[in-house]
């Protein structure tokens, strides 16, 4: 694998569930992949029971939401940049009918001082047993990674 200096990866937040970087500089710009729950360097889902055969028993999205936002920071701060420089979030909920206000509750205590673009979709599963997955972009004021 070559090198590249625009390719994010940091074991402080959860490893890809796949063959991609935990995000990508481009100029001033910094796009992250879809960033999930998970705790960094276990399968830890934050807020979710699995039942024996690997499905979801019950869940509990305001931890979800908490423990997707803070790894979001985390892959934030790994790339340069912070949460106040966020400019668009798209956030994919699984069950948007019983988790939108739970979700949109907690999005504000994060995004009090900060209020990016902001689409919310809802969508059938995700690769991984959880309920909410974020996809960022950014601006980076700290180029020195680069």
């Amino acid at each position: 694998m070559t090198y590249d200096p625009n390719v994010i990866r940091t074991n402080k937040a959860p490893q890809p569930v796949g063959l991609y970087p935990h995000a990508r500089a481009v100029g001033n710009l910094l796009f992250l992949s879809g960033v999930g729950p998970r705790k960094a360097g276990s399968k830890q889902i934050p807020g979710v029971t699995l039942a024996a055969d690997g499905q979801i028993q019950a869940y509990d999205i305001a931890t979800q939401c908490r423990s997707v936002f803070e790894n979001v920071k985390t892959i934030l701060e790994a790339s340069g940049s912070s949460w106040m420089n966020l400019v668009d979030v798209t956030v994919f909920l699984t069950n948007m009918k019983d988790d939108f206000a739970t979700y949109n509750q907690i999005y504000a205590e994060y995004f009090a001082d900060n209020q990016p673009c902001r689409t919310t979709v809802e969508i059938n599963c995700l690769p991984t047993p959880i309920a909410i997955e974020l996809k960022c972009i950014a601006t980076i004021n700290d180029n020195t990674h680069l």
